[in-house]
């Protein structure tokens, strides 16, 4: 009995770890945020929108920058519709205004306005899918069927409807509140979306096991890991916001004759629009330029945020 134990074979064990037990120790966990810069930083189109952005952007935060003519002091009748000189690249309008110069300086305002829209549009949609998803029951069938009117009315018709009722006190402001306080029903929808995924993760029931209250869950726990889609969906409002500020601008119920912008840059032209077609041609050029960058911008986002488009690639 003890031969045959002694005579059987016994297979070497190797001293080297299997590679399945490797572990890289040096190497960074996994995240989102950095997975998602990884795949966008090698995207030519990721540079050439966050290019465009960023150059609109400081052109209207330092338009001196980009040009020394002030733009209406200089608006002379003996320039009207002139072609480009030194100076002036693009030219003059029927008042004799620099073309380049008010392009210059109207990206501020109409950047202000796809901001500020976009913020309003993004809160009150955070707000009520927040609430919808997380707490559910009846409150989440009225935020929802709140959420379906206001998704079923055009909001550049409501724009429309509240900024001639407010025509004695149309500005950035309240032309911003028109637009976003209309705008915010697909983000609300996103955003209860992402709640209700959220809520059935393991660290909600562990959080809510410790003894932390529904409301402080949502706060710390919940939001702060729904604010990747809210991100996406805010940087096409802003593109959304630009394009609807010119169309209100254009239809005479946005912003009043004395404030600059693209969209009064375009209403502007159509008068010598047979005699001096650029001076509606380049602001037009400005706002689908910039609007394409945003839109081009989310929407690598939003690609690169989603592990499933990812994988496609």
């Amino acid at each position: 009995m003890s031969d045959s134990n002694s005579s059987r074979y016994v297979a070497p064990v190797s001293e080297a770890q299997p590679a399945t037990d490797a572990v890289r120790v040096k190497g960074k966990p996994s995240n989102l945020w950095r997975d998602a810069w990884f795949d966008l930083r090698r995207r030519p189109m990721f540079w050439i929108s966050i290019t465009i952005v960023a150059v609109v952007l400081l052109m209207a935060i330092w338009p001196t920058l980009f040009t020394q003519t002030p733009p209406n002091d200089q608006c002379l009748l003996a320039n009207s519709n002139g072609g480009p000189e030194a100076g002036h690249p693009l030219g003059f309008t029927f008042q004799g205004c620099d073309i380049f110069a008010r392009i210059v300086w109207g990206a501020r305002t109409s950047l202000t306005v796809g901001l500020l829209s976009a913020l309003i549009g993004a809160t009150i949609g955070l707000i009520m899918g927040a609430f919808a998803g997380y707490y559910g029951g009846w409150l989440d069938s009225l935020l929802s069927r709140i959420g379906d009117i206001f998704f079923s009315i055009p909001y550049i018709l409501a724009a429309v409807v509240v900024m001639t009722v407010l025509a004695e006190y149309r500005n950035v402001f309240t032309l911003s509140l028109a637009i976003g306080g209309f705008a915010w029903a697909a983000t609300a929808r996103v955003v209860r979306a992402e709640v209700l995924r959220i809520r059935q993760s393991e660290f909600i029931t562990a959080s809510r096991a410790l003894g932390r209250g529904r409301f402080s869950t949502l706060l710390y726990h919940v939001l702060p890991n729904s604010i990747a889609p809210l991100l996406v969906l805010a940087t096409l409002s802003m593109a959304a916001g630009i394009v609807a500020e010119a169309t209100l601008t254009f239809l005479g119920v946005g912003l009043p004759d004395d404030v600059m912008s693209w969209g009064r840059d375009i209403s502007l032209a159509q008068r010598s629009l047979r005699i001096a077609p650029e001076s509606l041609i380049y602001p037009s050029i400005a706002l689908t330029i910039t609007v394409l960058a945003f839109i081009m911008l989310g929407e690598l986002v939003r690609d690169a945020m989603d592990p499933r488009a990812r994988a496609t690639r």
